[in-house]
């Protein structure tokens, strides 16, 4: 009976670890629920619109086209300060429990270079545009599910861009992804002595893409942006699967690695910016972001028992959008005033909503400054409020019931270096 008890629990448990399993995915950060749209100090700071401006380097990332227009080389760096918090009412004990998420700190840094006389410049942008650590509080309803999920991720994009003439520019970058991912759990199993059981998952992951970009200006006042940004798959190879478990369940939880193919969605992007006086600019972005390509994850382990074998989890993401509005005012030579607000739908159908993205419908506000101590050096600062909206959902895996509420704040700062 004892063995039976113990057969029966490790299965349970198992089940439960495949469901995490697949969400270790780094891809899973570019969904709404968690993409960390902090390319750009400027752009974030008026809502995360920036296809249709030529504001800094940053159009390397936001269109490629219109970094040939950009009237001055430049170099920059800059930091985001990420402070996440969600609270979820478990939806049978009606218990609070909360995240004790340390900060995390995504990066840019960019660089663009080209003679006076050359039609052609040339970028360079290294983002982290996936990123996060999401902690639960110990003992939390949904431990089985997740306790800490830490990732890091860095792209890198070489990019070339090409001014047509004086009001269209086209470009292109090639882009290669690198994530790291660290995920823990607990498993509802006990040792004699009852010490927990828990697993821990590794891995990295790489893809190539690409970004295109055309930016162009009809008229003075009015320029129009459409970048394109491909979809990557992220192969994950060699990951590390480890389970703290009873002596007696070790051979059918063995530690070994793992295998994976994850795609991160194409987003098509267009953009308008008016200048609408000689101080102030407005600018608009609508992103398309094909999720409706993530069906389903599957886990092809190196090692399998009866017990740990390959997976298929369905994912059933829809397609999805994000309205992003902005503005920058110049006070004075030295000051540039910036705000913005955006709204982002989530991709994630009810039944699909897990712990490691708690993802619902959010509108978002920005502000920032922009400050020149002299005249080839520019500070630059922006905050973002990111509230989602309450969620409450069943997952249809896992039975995980509740309502989830996120915020996130976000400081950041960037430093730019332009030159002849």
């Amino acid at each position: 009976q004892q063995v039976l008890f113990y057969k029966n629990r490790k299965i349970h448990a198992m089940k439960k670890l495949f469901i995490v399993l697949s969400m270790l995915s780094p891809s899973l950060l570019f969904a709404q629920g968690f993409q960390v749209n902090l390319q750009g100090q400027k752009q974030q700071a008026m809502g995360g619109a920036g296809v249709a401006t030529n504001l800094d380097g940053a159009s390397v990332f936001y269109n490629p086209g219109s970094v040939s227009h950009l009237k001055e080389n430049s170099v920059s760096v800059g930091v985001s300060l990420t402070a996440e918090s969600t609270a979820f009412r478990d939806g049978n004990s009606q218990q609070q429990f909360r995240t004790n998420s340390p900060i995390s700190t995504p990066f840019t840094g960019y660089g663009v270079w080209g003679p006076k006389e050359s039609k052609f410049k040339f970028g360079m942008g290294v983002y982290t545009p996936f990123g996060s650590t999401i902690k639960y509080e110990d003992g939390w309803s949904g431990r089985y599910a997740l306790t800490q999920m830490k990732l890091l991720s860095v792209f890198f994009q070489p990019t070339l861009s090409y001014k047509v003439n004086d009001k269209l520019g086209i470009g292109a970058g090639f882009v290669y992804g690198y994530g790291h991912i660290d995920l823990s759990k607990d498993l509802p199993i006990a040792n004699a002595n009852g010490q927990q059981s828990t697993a821990n998952l590794s891995g990295t992951a790489g893809g190539m893409g690409y970004n295109l970009g055309v930016y162009y200006k009809p008229i003075e006042k009015i320029s129009i942006g459409l970048s394109y940004r491909s979809q990557v798959n992220m192969k994950l190879k060699n990951g590390s699967a480890t389970f703290n478990v009873p002596n007696s369940l070790q051979t059918n939880f063995p530690s070994g690695s793992f295998s994976a193919t994850l795609p991160l969605p194409q987003v098509l992007t267009l953009g308008v910016a008016v200048n609408a006086t000689e101080k102030l600019v407005v600018t608009a972005d609508v992103n398309y972001i094909g999720w409706g390509s993530y069906k389903s994850l599957s886990f092809d382990y190196a090692q399998n028992t009866t017990s740990l074998k390959d997976t298929e989890s369905p994912r059933n993401y829809k397609n999805t959008y994000a309205i992003r509005l902005g503005g920058q005012y110049t006070l004075s030579e030295k000051i540039l005033l910036r705000a913005g607000m955006n709204y982002e739908k989530s991709p994630i159908k009810n039944g699909y909503v897990t712990p490691e993205v708690p993802d619902a419908d959010r509108l978002n506000f920005t502000g920032g400054i922009g400050y020149k101590p002299i005249e080839r050096f520019m500070i630059d600062a922006s905050f973002s409020y990111i509230n989602f909206m309450k969620r409450t959902d069943t997952n249809i895996e896992t039975n995980l019931s509740g309502t989830y509420k996120t915020r996130i704040l976000v400081p950041g700062l960037s430093l730019t270096y332009n030159f002849n």
